[in-house]
């Protein structure tokens, strides 16, 4: 199997354009009313270039606010005409739906949290198995985007040796999916770090990042990240 082999689409999994803003403006802590269109034009680019290397197709939402953002930072760059206002351009374009969207997030993010009848109920866990779980209070929901800056610490710090990979053999998504799921059986939990101990070539890293976004759009996982430590972990649902 080559590493072109096999695609993830971006819709199917969970977040959308909007959301890739956000993480964006909370990442660089902009003033929403203040973004610097250049900067989030020219980050937005490279994480939709990112997931391209990877095999990972983006919707056309994800494109259409690209052009929209480009339209907005090439404005920027023209000589102001007295009948043109950029500044409300941007304010009607990006930071008003941008502010409305936060709101909507943050009000579906505080329901998501409560708890249903009998949640914090918990009986002794298996032996063998960890004893964090999703409900923790120390635990909060990972993003998309903070799941895919992690990743990119990953390959950073891959060496040049293991960049190329000149092995025949390769494993399919469905099979590291089958590898990660006996993992989870067994303990319950993993870090996101742990799953790539274990992977010495980029392909190898880049297919079971593939794997951990089908089991995030199927369901079988959910991810997670200590508020304290900042460390991942994936649990088997």
């Amino acid at each position: 199997m080559t590493e072109t082999a096999y695609r993830v689409k971006l819709a199917d999994i969970f977040e959308g354009p909007m959301d890739l803003l956000v993480h964006l403006v909370r990442k660089h802590e902009l003033d929403i009313y203040d973004i610097p269109i250049s900067l989030i034009t020219d980050q937005y680019l490279a994480y939709l270039e990112f997931l391209r290397t990877i095999n990972i197709d983006v919707a056309a939402e994800f494109l259409v606010m690209a052009a929209t953002l480009v339209q907005l930072k090439s404005r920027q760059l023209l000589p102001v005409h007295d009948n043109e206002n950029d500044e409300d351009e941007v304010e009607r374009q990006l930071s008003r739906p941008l502010l409305e969207y936060m709101k909507i997030k943050s009000a579906a993010e505080q329901l998501a949290e409560r708890h249903l009848l009998g949640e914090d109920t918990f009986t002794r866990p298996p032996a063998g198995r960890d004893l964090l779980t999703p409900q923790d209070t120390e635990m909060v929901t990972v993003g998309l985007f903070e799941l895919i800056d992690a990743f990119k610490k990953i390959l950073q710090n891959l060496s040049a040796e293991q960049m190329i990979d000149l092995t025949a053999e390769r494993m399919s998504v469905k099979d590291r999916i089958s590898q990660i799921v006996t993992v989870l059986e067994t303990r319950g939990s993993t870090t996101f770090e742990e799953l790539f101990a274990d992977d010495h070539q980029r392909s190898q890293v880049i297919l079971t990042f593939l794997a951990i976004l089908e089991m995030v759009k199927m369901r079988l996982i959910k991810v997670m990240q200590h508020a304290q430590s900042g460390i991942i972990r994936l649990f088997y649902l």
